[in-house]
């Protein structure tokens, strides 16, 4: 039983390897082989999320691979990992079933969906790591098989966007593993993730700086693939990628991992308390404040869908990044609650995007004008996803940006207001930003070209179903808002 932990990360590898290999030429058939794969890991994923949470984490806690005595990949269920993996689980499948009929317009599709379901696996490797060696052994796999994805097209756009994003990871991962390598030499001995860290308080006296500087570098290492300022630009950029690829590198795979990482290295690491007050602290939480802002701003300034979305994301996860770096229990449980939240509305929004794309050709948001009523069903879910973006209550979005802000108040900490400031700030420019999109799709101004209108409509049922229980998905947690809460709090800051 031990060893089941293993099977919702290595299935959905094993399987992509098995699609590269066979190559199956039915469309049909290739559609099956992947829907089965995406549910059958997802099963076995929420099935070790819920035996974990009924027998307690030891119960599926194992050791995948041993290298020798100080190195092992080994895999523990707690409650950040329940959260991270219950979001990706849910998310992976309807995103694939959407990327299904998508993809079949882009080609070399046994290439893409093989890195696609491998890309799965190992995303479930960082949300069920038990130790920081393991965090960073998947870590450094998800660039290798979703830079594939990134580059799907092959053209020039696509292959300068694919090295960029290729340098930023491995760049900030080499700072990150500095990190670790401190914490191994400073720590008490092992490397699993403790509740208050693993600092041993004897050996840090006295070197309090030297590991603050390590922090920060391991911080920013990290926060690369979060898309912190001023090491966020691959990721629009990265925004040349198949749709389905952006939903995922912006929701749940690349940029959820870079924040979950961080929440591992403030409160598992170097430990909350080690770090409140410090300079350090006041680094991270300003780099923090100024990518809500900056990022609010580009996308407010860019007219091209996909990247105001990715500016959008570069924003969103720096109010993660904010929260985490308030280092209270609160701030933690905020971090995570937007976590969940933002992955559900920015999810379908890229959807949206993509449909937009697939059935207009048009990218830009000055061309959109009067889609609302040519594709009634995606901007019903778009326009939803942008209330919910925006922070309007009941949505998710308002849930998140709650708990992070009475979690900065409460820390009483002066760079803290400061923050509430820019989630201030950055809400309003979040709404001038999205309901600019709304509002030219629903009330055109100008003429308007009707033969092409005409031409423009919804896409199939495989693409708006996804869409429509990806928004319902959204709307229903949001109005469970006080249970979702109330797990994190219970499920998240204590060590199981």
């Amino acid at each position: 039983m031990r060893q089941f932990l293993t099977l919702p990360i290595l299935v959905p590898i094993v399987l992509g390897i098995a699609l590269l290999i066979l190559q199956p030429k039915s469309r049909r058939v290739r559609s099956i082989y992947i829907m089965a794969a995406s549910l059958a890991t997802t099963a076995l994923s929420l099935a070790c999320i819920v035996l974990t949470y009924l027998y307690g984490s030891g119960f599926l806690a194992c050791i995948m691979v041993r290298f020798n005595e100080a190195f092992s990949i080994s895999l523990r269920i707690d409650g950040a990992s329940m959260v991270y993996g219950a979001i990706v689980s849910v998310l992976w499948p309807l995103v694939t079933a959407y990327s299904l009929d998508y993809m079949s317009h882009e080609g070399h599709e046994n290439r893409f969906f093989a890195f696609w379901l491998m890309a799965y696996g190992v995303v479930l490797g960082i949300a069920y790591s038990e130790d920081f060696l393991t965090l960073y052994f998947f870590y450094e796999v998800l660039t290798l098989t979703t830079l594939p994805l990134v580059m799907h097209a092959m053209d020039e756009k696509a292959r300068y966007a694919g090295r960029k994003y290729l340098v930023y990871s491995l760049s900030g991962a080499a700072f990150a593993f500095i990190g670790i390598v401190f914490l191994l030499n400073y720590g008490v001995g092992h490397l699993n993730f403790t509740y208050g860290g693993i600092l041993d308080q004897s050996l840090a006296a006295g070197n309090e700086r030297t590991l603050e500087l390590v922090f920060v570098a391991a911080f920013f290492g990290f926060g690369v693939k979060a898309a912190v300022f001023p090491f966020h630009g691959w990721l629009p950029d990265a925004s040349v990628a198949p749709t389905p690829v952006s939903a995922l590198l912006h929701a749940v795979a690349v940029v959820k991992a870079g924040a979950f990482a961080v929440l591992r290295l403030i409160y598992y690491g170097f430990g909350a308390d080690f770090l409140r007050g410090s300079w350090a602290q006041t680094v991270v939480m300003t780099a923090a404040i100024v990518t809500i802002v900056y990022g609010s701003a580009r996308a407010l300034r860019t007219p091209h869908l996909k990247r105001r979305l990715a500016f959008s994301t570069v924003s969103n996860l720096s109010y993660i990044l904010f929260a985490l770096t308030l280092m209270t229990p609160a701030g933690m449980v905020g971090g995570m609650t937007h976590m969940v939240y933002h992955a559900f509305t920015k999810i379908t929004m890229f959807c949206c995007a993509g449909a937009i794309i697939l059935k207009s050709g048009k990218e830009y948001i000055y061309e959109m004008e009067d889609f609302g009523r040519a594709m009634p069903v995606v901007f019903a879910t778009f326009t939803v996803s942008s209330f919910a973006l925006i922070g309007m209550p009941p949505l998710g979005g308002f849930a998140g940006k709650w708990m992070i802000a009475e979690a900065a108040v409460a820390s009483v900490n002066p760079l803290a207001y400061a923050g509430i400031a820019a989630l201030i700030l950055s809400t309003l420019l979040t709404t001038l930003y999205m309901l600019t999109i709304v509002v030219r799709a629903y009330f055109p101004v100008g003429e308007l070209d009707r033969a092409a209108l005409a031409r423009v409509h919804d896409p199939a049922r495989t693409m708006w179903i996804p869409l429509v229980l990806l928004t319902a998905s959204g709307v229903i947690l949001a109005l469970l808002s006080n249970e979702v809460i109330g797990f994190l709090w219970n499920a998240v800051p204590r060590n199981w």
